[in-house]
């Protein structure tokens, strides 16, 4: 029986963590998973952890500089970065140092958790350098290579997948059940406490205009806890300050994304990746334009879906359904139009297993003896005044090795030990630097120490 991949996930956020440990499960269905928490503001507290409904078979809390530390001692065969881009940066540096030169490492896998509105050439930039740079959606792929070339970066990373939490009974209508419509809030997104107070307050309002319909408020997180963006104006704080709060039939809900949509008749959000859950299963989704449409709200993206609309809309009863030839694009299929092609065998046309290119990636990379060293776009010949401070703040030279301090010494190694594996580090550096040719022996005796 061939033995397990052994998988590592470091995640800076809930839903981070989600993508990262379900794209884990998409690569490498067959594997031991290990999960890493990078410490800062947006680490998850074990409720949203449970929330999320994702377990690993080990799961700390490190640092950049630890994670580091982590995979040169211990042997993965892939390493998932579920991160903001200067964080992912960071570690490929890190690994670049780790394995100057052709060596048995890890798979490197990165990618975006949701909808990608914002910030494209940056964040993509500060990805480059990984193993698949993981795209959710063919829109998205051609986006992401028209980056890379237009720099001049090697795009053979950019690899067309899909979300990974999609999935999912596709939508039956409430018959005799109550109506719900379920509207999905963002931590950030608008980020002014008169916009939120205004959303909230035609939430409520919906509630009353229909007393035979249940309004559900999906809440990320807890006052004082964080996700991947800040949120400085809650609503739960907000509901308290409705004038004789809220309508009996509107609550305040939390839970996994996928079990509220279980019972939505409507999905309600300004531009959370929630709306494509809710797409993917086919429950009717508004895309709220009551703030405009505007690329710092990010609902411009979905420009196209068929699924723009007002709170006046809705009231009304407007139920909107997706543009079909936009859900394509997008990598949205419907559930029951891929569970419909998978049964006729033609899930490869339809996108049905829309990692299967991905895992082949994957498993040719793992089949390899040795890869390369990772290769980022930034350095300090292309990027010197930008890329010194993304590794400082994660306490790595400009060379992506870690600064004096940054690495607690792993139980139970030696002084000696340790000294000794700085020294062999430094002189495979040296000889790789200087152009020597028989540097893999030297990489290998670092394996073994």
């Amino acid at each position: 029986m061939p033995e397990r991949k052994r998988v590592a996930v470091l995640a800076d956020s809930d839903t981070r963590w989600k993508w990262g440990a379900l794209t884990a499960r998409r690569l490498v269905p067959d594997h031991q998973l290990t999960g890493f928490l990078l410490r800062g503001r947006a680490t998850p507290t074990a409720r949203q952890l449970g929330e999320v409904g994702v377990r690993a078979d080990r799961l700390s809390e490190v640092t950049c500089a630890e994670f580091l530390a982590e995979i040169e001692r211990e042997r993965y065969d892939v390493v998932v970065l579920a991160l903001v881009g200067g964080a992912v940066q960071a570690v490929l540096h890190g690994a670049r140092a780790l394995w100057p030169a052709p060596a048995r490492r890890p798979v490197l896998v990165t990618g975006y958790v949701g909808v990608v509105y914002e910030k494209l050439a940056d964040g993509l930039l500060l990805r480059h350098g990984a193993d698949l740079v993981l795209a959710n959606s063919r829109h998205d792929a051609q986006r992401f290579r028209a980056v890379y070339e237009g720099v001049g970066a090697d795009a053979a990373a950019v690899t067309e997948t899909a979300l990974p939490f999609l999935g999912g009974a596709p939508y039956e209508p409430a018959g005799s059940r109550a109506h719900t419509v379920v509207f999905a809030v963002q931590p950030s997104v608008p980020d002014s406490r008169a916009d939120r107070a205004y959303l909230l307050e035609r939430a409520a309002g919906h509630a009353r205009l229909h007393p035979g319909r249940e309004v559900l408020i999906k809440l990320r997180s807890k006052p004082g806890e964080h996700t991947t963006h800040l949120e400085e104006q809650p609503y739960q704080r907000l509901a308290e300050k409705i004038p004789g709060g809220l309508p009996a039939n509107c609550r305040l809900v939390y839970g996994n994304m996928g079990e509220v949509l279980d019972g939505a008749d409507l999905l309600v959000t300004v531009s959370s990746t929630a709306a494509l859950e809710s797409l993917h299963r086919s429950i009717p989704t508004a895309i709220l334009t009551d703030l405009g449409i505007r690329e710092a709200l990010g609902n411009h993206h979905f420009l196209g879906s068929g699924c723009l609309a007002s709170w006046n809309q809705i009231d009304s009863g407007l139920l909107p359904v997706g543009d079909p030839a936009w859900l394509a694009a997008q990598g949205v299929l419907p559930a029951a139009h891929t569970a419909a092609d998978t049964a006729a065998g033609t899930a490869a046309d339809t996108g049905a297993d829309a990692y299967a290119v991905a895992r082949a990636k994957v498993a040719g990379l793992l089949a390899a003896a040795r890869l390369p060293s990772p290769a980022p776009y930034y350095t300090r010949t292309t990027a010197p005044g930008y890329l010194p401070g993304i590794l400082a703040r994660h306490h790595l030279a400009p060379d992506g090795t870690p600064l004096p301090g940054a690495v607690r010494p792993a139980a139970g190694e030696s002084r000696l030990r340790r000294r000794l594996r700085a020294h062999l580090r430094e002189a495979a550096r040296g000889a790789y630097r200087h152009g020597v040719q028989r540097v893999a022996p030297v990489i290998r005796r670092l394996g073994e120490l």
